[in-house]
């Protein structure tokens, strides 16, 4: 998981919103950065960023649901919260279905906005512990040779070694041998666990 404190990063384009916003979370004594623009947003990002994101819809030039794409295309994993004043049904159905914890409408009272900030932090607390994971897993797979990766794939697929044997027409001890290496070089205690650990990597789904 992150050492970092996590920053809620506004993105508005107006400065009064903007201001509001700020003191309300500073006085939760929760770090806040704001941006006047997603482009503004998109030029001060570091890889290092944690927390979460308080999100306009209406902007000129890159509007929140724009920005929300650019973030997923990007592998952003900051998640978003939309404040908006110009919302309706069917963007926030979108909105939530593309990733954001929240959609909520101005004016928020204080208490709303923060437990929603609450809430994004441990959603960014899992997005980074999941991603940690997934980095872990495909440098564990990388180790393997294109033909470990075969015998892999299909025992993980409840193939038996002799049923591998056939498929890929090789001798049953040469599979104990590739599944053997395969257990080594990714640290898998047993058969559960090399599920696991290819299902963290995206691979086995």
């Amino acid at each position: 998981m992150t050492s970092h404190k996590p920053v809620v990063f506004i993105v508005d384009d107006e400065t009064a919103v903007r201001d509001s916003l700020t003191m309300m979370i500073e006085q939760a004594d929760i770090g806040v950065q704001s941006f006047e623009s997603a482009q503004a947003f998109l030029s001060a990002y570091e890889p290092d960023f944690f927390g979460c994101i308080i999100l306009d819809v209406q902007m000129p030039e890159m509007n929140g649901m724009q920005l929300q794409d650019e973030l997923l295309q990007r592998n952003i994993l900051l998640p978003v919260i939309f404040l908006t004043g110009h919302g309706d049904i069917p963007m926030s159905v979108r909105a939530i279905k593309a990733g954001a914890v929240d959609f909520l409408t101005k004016p928020v009272t204080r208490e709303k906005l923060l437990a929603c900030v609450r809430s994004a932090f441990v959603e960014a607390e899992k997005r980074v512990g999941e991603a940690a994971h997934k980095q872990n897993a495909l440098a564990c797979l990388a180790k393997l040779t294109q033909r470990e990766q075969e015998v892999m794939s299909l025992a993980v697929q409840g193939r038996s070694n002799k049923e591998i044997a056939a498929c890929l027409d090789i001798s049953h001890r040469t599979v104990e041998i590739h599944k053997s290496n395969i257990m080594r070089k990714t640290g898998s205690i047993n058969l559960l666990d090399l599920v696991r650990i290819t299902r963290e990597s995206d691979l086995g789904k």
